[in-house]
């Protein structure tokens, strides 16, 4: 495949930011970040505070949560960042909501492909000359050339990505075998949605951003992302986990919604850590924030937002209604 190829597809794989780092939930022991797992003073493991939303019987997609105070509102759906077909028509609860939007916010707007592979050139890629071969050890390069060569792509074709992003683009390709596609995930959906009715888009945080928390990594945290990710591909536990994310979030289990944040969130590995403590416990706050501010736009705002932003103590809604707004779990 061309390396223009796989930029492009680079850009597809980095939208699934929740999706993407669950395959690590069950990393080596020992292989961590920062020493033993403990509990994160950045991110409460979901089950913490006894004030979670209640778990309810009916089962739709997702979860739908209403946020309310001084005549504003806003709807927090919960999405998955790839699909098949078969997720649509939405529930009519969130059509509803959709429905009676001024304004439709995501986490990133996805058209917007450029802004996306500009900052992939910032923060995935290395120095023009150097080569992720550079930056991994022996064994890791010889597990990351057979599990490439599996998918028929060449290390060459890949050689100027950093270590974290070529495990999320082989997880994606990986998904992509098995039918889940970004075309059909539930933002595509949203902005649809948003431009048949003519309503304003708007996202909660940039390419650059978002890209820029995963660089954050130390070249000793990125190896072992990718070598997460590369064991979790050899012994089928990361398509396993990945698929039973979007089987939740197709069937609204609620049970099952709870083990996905623990196994993400919880035990050793550089993926569980870097969930909680960053896509997790650091953007939390950083969306509690941006929403505040939407609400005081418009009357009525529909958020759709990974699934796992709106789980446990540290979740969106409790966020928010620690903040003193009205929260209402819809389903």
């Amino acid at each position: 495949m061309k390396p223009s190829a796989w930029r492009h597809r680079a850009a597809a794989a980095l939208m699934l930011p929740f999706l993407l780092v669950l395959a690590g939930a069950h990393a080596r022991a020992g292989e961590t970040a920062a020493g033993p797992a403990a509990a994160s003073a950045e991110y409460l493991p979901y089950g913490s505070a006894r004030d979670n939303p209640r778990p309810v019987a009916a089962r739709h997609q997702g979860g739908l949560f209403r946020v309310s105070h001084d005549g504003r509102v806003a709807y927090l759906f919960g999405t998955v960042h790839v699909g098949t077909r078969g997720f649509y028509p939405l529930p009519p609860e969130v059509s509803r909501a959709l429905g009676g939007a001024n304004r439709v916010v995501v986490e990133l707007d996805t058209r917007a492909n450029d802004a996306f592979l500009r900052a992939l050139d910032l923060h995935g890629r290395y120095a023009p000359g150097d080569d992720i071969r550079r930056h991994l050890s022996a064994p890791t390069i010889r597990a990351l050339t057979e599990a490439m060569h599996g998918l028929g792509i060449s290390v060459a074709s890949m050689a100027a990505y950093k270590p974290w992003l070529v495990g999320n683009l082989l997880l994606s390709a990986e998904l992509e075998r098995k039918g889940y596609r970004r075309g059909d995930g539930v933002e595509q959906a949203l902005l649809e949605q948003a431009r048949r009715h003519g309503l304003q888009v708007t996202q909660l945080e940039s390419a650059e951003y978002q890209l820029s928390l995963y660089d954050s990594m130390d070249e000793v945290q990125s190896e072992r992302y990718l070598r997460e990710v590369l064991d979790g591909l050899a012994d089928g536990r990361a398509l396993h986990t990945a698929q039973a994310v979007v089987e939740a979030w197709a069937s609204g289990d609620v049970h099952a919604l709870d083990v996905a944040l623990q196994e993400s969130t919880a035990g050793p590995g550089v993926m569980a850590e870097f969930t909680r403590r960053v896509l997790l416990g650091r953007r939390n706050p950083e969306m509690a924030d941006r929403i505040e501010r939407l609400m005081r736009r418009d009357s009525v705002t529909f958020v759709g937002v990974g699934l796992l932003h709106l789980l446990g103590a540290n979740g969106l809604p409790q966020l928010l209604a620690q903040r003193g707004y009205l929260v209402e779990r819809v389903y």
